[in-house]
């Protein structure tokens, strides 16, 4: 509008310009020809009065005559002068003698009744500009006064011309607002047949087509947020029953794997043939390599059902670092290859048993992978307040297509040049996705970084603190030995029920078995005094739970108030419900199936942090 409005008042402007600028030097040369034409007439007839009387000097009638040309309009001053310059009259007119803003006129007075005589003399008049000036200065005022109301008025119009003419424009600067602020509909009126009504018109039918697409595009994204929906709940049923499937498969499928255990650890206690213990060998290198298989199987269900619970502490990590060394240590000198766990003073705030496990992933990953060389593991403080720790191996390499995928279930980089015991030991693809699993729940993250040919690092971070002083431990360790101990053992699988039994007995044990509370009550009371340990199950038949089966032999036996004997509970269940029961009950737990000497440890443990109790 502004600029509309100042291209319409600038011809105005520059036209009143110059008819001012041309107007009043023409009028001011009007005004001194008229004041020199009557200048000139006022002197002719002034020298042709005073002819007569300047021929005979007759000096009062040139008087009387100088004065009353002085009485004349515009005339400032009247002088007579002889032939010879002599002043004969000087009058003063009405109009002063101010001589700068004069004219002055001359004529000679001749002696028109005899001609060719002398010239008589001169009359000299001076006529007054002051009035023409004056009224040259008032047409210039009138001229300005009507050049600033012609400009106001040419303004008013240009800024209402502007204002029609930009009309249209601020309607399709709105309307394409209200098209940004997503209203539905937007439309503007064609004011005419012009470009700007072609531009409306264009304006209406762009708007209308992205309504249109607007309206398609809402409905597909309603659409597919149904479809997503679907899916999105397909999926949650099908993780859901992936969940029960692994939770099933993991109670139900270990319960005869872990009598296979018990009766193939129970053989090899008194055989003494080379030929059948060689057998028996392989039965238990089976068993492990099953064992293994589940044991990733139970890790993933563990955690997909939130069974894994964070119990955060402050400890060494070198003593982490000692356990997988004493683990995989034997492991590496089979194959030729160096383990080599790179002592450090630091100390972590973490979960020691994830952490563990972690480590344990990851350095049986590098071993099976590695042909030659060795696994490094190191730790290294950061500046921001961080310990790394990183896993490196020469083993063959994860090409770069591989790297993104190697964290997730069930893949698997398909390298049989360079892989140890592929028959006996071949994992499901479940060890780094449940590595990462077990570092998001300890809030890090591990980073690989790998070249085909050259080997591989695995890396994650954990919370530093400052070293520690270490609790003095007082006394020998206490042995292994638990023979003499008398044990109830309570499980609904009689397959279980007799291997445990044949173990343990071959232990010097003394060994009860039941398969539910009231055959636990029974076995009992063939004992003065309540068993050392009660080994449980924790799901038995028809829904009953070895926990209450623990109650009522609590409830029997009521001696003092203490608990009477020691208590372990074995189980394949994954159901973070039933597993929040244990841990409310601080009972402790071994996942089937068990080693006997994860048996044997347990048994100890558990005896020990009774007797301490007592």
């Amino acid at each position: 509008m502004q600029r509309l409005a100042l291209v319409t008042l600038i011809p105005t402007l520059v036209t009143a310009t110059l008819l001012v600028a041309m107007l009043a030097p023409q009028q001011l040369m009007t005004l001194r020809g008229m004041a020199q034409n009557t200048a000139e007439a006022i002197a002719t007839q002034a020298a042709s009065v005073t002819a007569v009387p300047l021929r005979d000097m007759q000096r009062r009638e040139l008087v009387r005559i100088a004065e009353s040309i002085g009485d004349l309009p515009h005339v400032a001053r009247v002088q007579i002068r002889a032939a010879d310059g002599e002043i004969l009259a000087d009058s003063l007119g009405r109009s002063g003698s101010d001589h700068s803003e004069s004219l002055t006129v001359v004529r000679d007075v001749v002696d028109t009744e005899r001609p060719g005589q002398p010239v008589l003399g001169s009359v000299v008049v001076d006529v007054s500009l002051r009035d023409a000036i004056a009224m040259q200065q008032a047409s210039l005022r009138h001229a300005l006064v009507a050049l600033a109301l012609s400009l106001v008025l040419a303004a008013i119009i240009a800024w209402q011309a502007a204002r029609w003419i930009s009309a249209p424009l601020r309607r399709l600067v709105n309307a394409v607002h209200q098209l940004g602020r997503g209203d539905r509909h937007v439309e503007v009126e064609v004011t005419d047949q012009t470009e700007i009504g072609e531009l409306q018109r264009g304006f209406n039918s762009a708007a209308m087509a992205l309504f249109d697409v607007q309206r398609g595009m809402e409905r597909e994204i309603e659409h597919a947020t149904v479809e997503l929906a679907r899916k999105n709940a397909a999926l949650e049923a099908a993780s859901v029953a992936k969940a029960r499937f692994l939770a099933a498969a993991s109670h139900d499928l270990r319960q005869p794997l872990y009598a296979l255990t018990l009766f193939s650890s129970a053989l090899a206690e008194d055989e003494r043939d080379p030929v059948r213990l060689d057998r028996i060998a392989h039965i238990q290198e089976c068993v492990e390599a099953l064992d293994h298989l589940f044991s990733e199987l139970l890790d993933l269900s563990r955690l997909e059902t939130g069974a894994m619970q964070i119990e955060i502490a402050e400890f060494p990590l070198d003593h982490v670092f000692q356990e997988v060394s004493r683990n995989f240590r034997m492991i590496a000198e089979q194959h030729g290859l160096r383990l080599i766990m790179r002592a450090t003073n630091l100390w972590v705030r973490s979960d020691r048993t994830m952490l563990s496990r972690i480590l344990n992933n990851l350095v049986s990953n590098a071993l099976r992978y590695t042909s030659h060389g060795g696994v490094l593991v190191v730790a290294r403080r950061r500046g921001d307040g961080t310990v790394r720790v990183d896993v490196w191996d020469t083993g063959s390499g994860i090409a770069a297509e591989h790297q993104v995928r190697v964290f997730d279930e069930f893949y698997r980089v398909e390298c049989h040049s360079n892989e140890h015991d592929v028959g006996r030991r071949r994992g499901l693809g479940l060890g780094l996705a449940t590595v990462q699993r077990l570092a998001e729940l300890l809030d890090t993250r591990v980073l690989l970084k790998s070249k085909p040919g050259h080997g591989s690092v695995f890396s994650f971070h954990l919370p530093e603190i400052p070293p520690q002083q270490l609790p003095a431990h007082h006394g020998p360790e206490s042995s292994l030995d638990v023979s003499g101990m008398r044990v109830l053992v309570i499980d609904d699988e009689p397959a279980i029920l007799s291997g445990i039994r044949y173990l343990l007995t071959s232990w010097g044990c003394e060994v009860a078995v039941a398969e539910d509370r009231v055959q636990a009550l029974q076995a009992t009371e063939a004992w003065n005094l309540p068993p050392d340990i009660v080994i449980s199950d924790l799901r038995l038949r028809d829904g009953e739970s070895g926990l209450d089966v623990l109650a009522a032999l609590d409830a029997h036996y009521q001696i003092d108030g203490h608990p009477p004997f020691s208590r372990l509970l074995i189980t394949g269940e994954t159901r973070s419900d039933r597993l929040r029961e244990i841990m409310a009950a601080r009972i402790p737990v071994l996942y089937k199936p068990v080693s006997p000497e994860q048996l044997r440890e347990a048994l100890m443990a558990a005896w020990n942090a009774s007797r301490a109790e007592a």
